[in-house]
């Protein structure tokens, strides 16, 4: 890294109406995994004025897509004219999952299942938060949680719409603090951009760690001037779309592959669940400061194609014997990784906002690859 460098991320509310999609993609996921642990599922949802639109391909018990996605518009906050979760037009385009593709993902005579498409995967992790995971996306989703924590306590001036900047400024590959912040939210007539600048700071400076909101940090809020229309009946949302603000912010490379609406069997989203967990246990283990790791995958093979490990320079034993060491410690099929994470289990609406990795694991089972249990036996191993 250089000596002295900027780096930004940013991060979009539950409102988002990409956001919005993904949540009701996923809470059609989590219906079905309710009803049965074996469902394949594979939905996308678009949103946009006055229409929500549901299509896919599934093979489980039937659920009522139509109740699933209202449900899910009413909890992000949508009630108003343009976009409300009673009276938005509903449309469902969903048929059975294609028999080709199930012949290859279903268990073989050995009991093992081959992954639900080709792709390759990234996970990473560092030192930079306590999580393990890049400054700037942590803290610009941990800005929008705030913003989103006091509208459900009951402000009525901020609307469910978000997005927050983060520009972190590092010196010697350590983050420092925040350059420039941005916050762009929603919010009613009534409340002035004043106030609403006030409010932003005043979360920021929560947010941050101390010392990182200074008087030289730039803080920008609604650029434009007001931010009263917003969500799906001013903007288009598509499942999917907002996959380096689920992942990494862009301090890491992605596979191209969304996650919401997408059943374990997909490895675009189990593998990399696996591959954030195994990257985050090597640093966990103290091996290196930063661990990037990548999976690579063919449709109805259930062995990954290659792991590739890379600790850009911070490894304190060579990225080869790291790598060996994750695959004798771990297997990495799709049903070794789904049955080690418990991933058939209705976890995954919580995933739809405010990231898919740096969140803690829940009683529930959510956010499982999280977890850290593997640091011991990876450091005996490498």
């Amino acid at each position: 890294m250089p000596k002295h460098h900027l780096f930004t991320s940013e991060s979009v509310s539950e409102g988002h109406p990409d956001k919005v999609a993904d949540r009701i993609s996923d809470e059609i996921l989590d219906a079905y995994l309710r009803e049965g642990p074996r469902s394949r599922v594979a939905i996308e949802t678009l949103v946009t004025t006055d229409r929500c639109v549901v299509a896919g391909e599934v093979r489980g018990p039937s659920v009522d897509l139509e109740t699933l996605a209202r449900k899910a518009i009413r909890d992000v906050g949508y009630a108003s004219p343009g976009f409300a979760w009673d009276t938005v037009r509903f449309e469902s385009h969903v048929h059975a999952q294609s028999s080709e593709i199930a012949q290859g993902v279903d268990a073989d005579a050995d009991g093992e299942e081959g992954a639900g498409d080709q792709g390759l995967m990234f996970g990473f992790a560092c030192r930079e938060t306590q999580e393990l995971t890049p400054a700037p996306i942590h803290y610009a989703h941990r800005i929008l949680e705030r913003f989103a924590e006091r509208r459900k306590a009951g402000d009525q001036d901020l609307g469910p719409d978000a997005k927050s900047q983060l520009t972190v400024e590092y010196v010697d590959g350590k983050p420092v603090r925040a350059h420039t912040v941005v916050v762009s939210h929603q919010h009613s007539p009534r409340l002035s951009n004043l106030a609403l600048r006030d409010l932003a700071a005043k979360l920021a400076r929560e947010v941050l760690p101390e010392g990182w909101f200074t008087s030289q940090t730039r803080l920008l809020v609604n650029p434009t001037g007001s931010f009263v229309h917003g969500g799906p009946a001013a903007d288009t949302g598509l499942t999917g779309r907002k996959i380096i603000v689920d992942t990494y912010g862009g301090a890491a490379p992605h596979g191209g592959g969304a996650f919401s609406g997408k059943d374990p069997t997909k490895v675009d989203r189990s593998a990399a669940y696996a591959a954030r967990y195994l990257a985050k246990n090597v640093v966990a283990a103290e091996l290196a400061d930063r661990c990037l790791i990548q999976l690579a995958y063919a449709i109805g093979v259930a062995e990954p194609l290659a792991v590739y490990v890379d600790t850009q320079g911070t490894g304190v034993v060579p990225d080869e014997r790291i790598a060996a060491a994750l695959q004798r410690s771990v297997s990495l099929t799709p049903r070794a990784i789904r049955e080690r994470h418990g991933l058939a289990r209705p976890i995954y609406a919580r995933t739809s906002a405010y990231g898919h990795f740096g969140r803690a694991p829940d009683a529930e089972g959510g956010f499982s690859w999280e977890r850290t249990d593997l640091a011991d036996t990876l450091r005996r191993a490498a």
